[in-house]
């Protein structure tokens, strides 16, 4: 039912985020998802979170 993720299909991904969002926005946008997914997987591990 559901198929593996090849180059060709990331590579369409990619243009058409850098078709919508273009150059200057992608490092942002790129950021904040790894920030977010960090935040889920530190939320699933059930671990405190420290305070700096």
């Amino acid at each position: 039912m559901f198929h593996n993720i090849g180059t060709p299909e990331i590579l369409i991904v990619a243009v058409v985020l850098l078709v919508l969002f273009g150059g200057k926005k992608l490092p942002e946008l790129g950021k904040g998802l790894g920030d977010t997914i960090k935040e889920f997987k530190k939320a699933l591990s059930g671990k405190p979170e420290d305070d700096k």
